[in-house]
């Protein structure tokens, strides 16, 4: 299957034309008094201490790189460089270098995603926040998405998947005491208790994401009803859901039986059947 066009993923530069780009009349000195985040920006959490140290870089050599904004009423909106924005305030800063456009909602969540994902600024949460409110306020399909951002569809999806997780597990996944790929293991319990049990297990414990997934199997055999599967069926069971990333059961009947794969909703159904070379 060829792989999508990287669409906006090719970077910031995308939006501007190499003379543009390196064209200082077209950058203005704006009012930060003027300037107000996006409401909808990915990002949520700032480290105060790389805030601290990028204002102190700031007061020395300036702002070396312009943010971007597009007008709006009274006022610019930032659409990327927001952390730039906010060292300079701390740096005491009362205009800042921007580059002002005029730009559609959808246009403006594109650029302050991709900036943020080129950065890994992104939590894994924010990132999975940031492709529903995507899907959701600009009615994209996850292949249109995908194509946009030069993420692949399957990543969006599972991405997406760890929003089911109770928000304990969220939290602890947020808070650090889990790795997205405990989260992810996560998935393969049935209920919220479950996944809140083990998620607690794995935070004390400061498991690996190895050790982790070995006691998520143990967990979903103890829950799951007593099947007559031979070794071998339960080791392709667990090949399976490691491979599809989904709950999978293979259950026996006396002759023949029948393989079990549950998904999430239609774009996850969609992610299975693209794995399984179907799509």
């Amino acid at each position: 299957m060829a792989k999508p066009e990287r669409g906006l993923g090719r970077g910031l530069d995308a939006l501007f034309s190499v003379e543009e780009s390196i064209d200082e009349k077209l950058v203005a000195e704006i009012e930060m008094k003027l300037i107000r985040p996006r409401k909808n920006q990915p990002r949520k959490n700032f480290d105060p201490e790389r805030l601290q140290e990028l204002a102190e870089s700031i007061k020395e050599r300036g702002v070396l790189q312009p943010i971007l904004l597009r007008p709006r009423e009274k006022g610019y909106e930032i659409v990327a460089g927001e952390r730039r924005w906010r060292a300079s305030k701390m740096a005491g800063l009362k205009m800042i270098p921007a580059l002002v456009r005029e730009m559609s909602d959808a246009e403006v969540a594109e650029i302050s995603l991709i900036e943020n994902l080129q950065r890994d600024d992104l939590s894994i949460i924010e990132e999975a926040l940031a492709y529903k409110n995507m899907i959701e306020e600009f009615d994209y399909r996850q292949d249109v998405l995908s194509q946009k951002i030069g993420k692949s569809r399957v990543h969006i999806s599972n991405t997406m998947r760890l929003l089911s997780l109770p928000q304990e597990v969220i939290s602890l996944l947020e808070n650090k005491q889990l790795t997205p790929g405990h989260a992810r293991a996560l998935l393969r319990l049935d209920s919220d208790s479950a996944q809140i049990k083990a998620a607690r297990r794995i935070a004390e414990g400061k498991l690996s994401v190895r050790k982790a997934e070995q006691i998520i199997r143990f967990d979903q055999k103890e829950a799951r009803p007593a099947q007559n599967n031979t070794a071998e069926e339960m080791d392709l069971q667990e090949r399976l859901q490691k491979h599809l990333g989904s709950k999978v059961e293979i259950k026996r009947r006396r002759q023949g039986g029948s393989i079990e794969i549950t998904y999430y909703d239609h774009e996850d159904l969609e992610r299975i059947l693209e794995i399984m070379g179907l799509k």
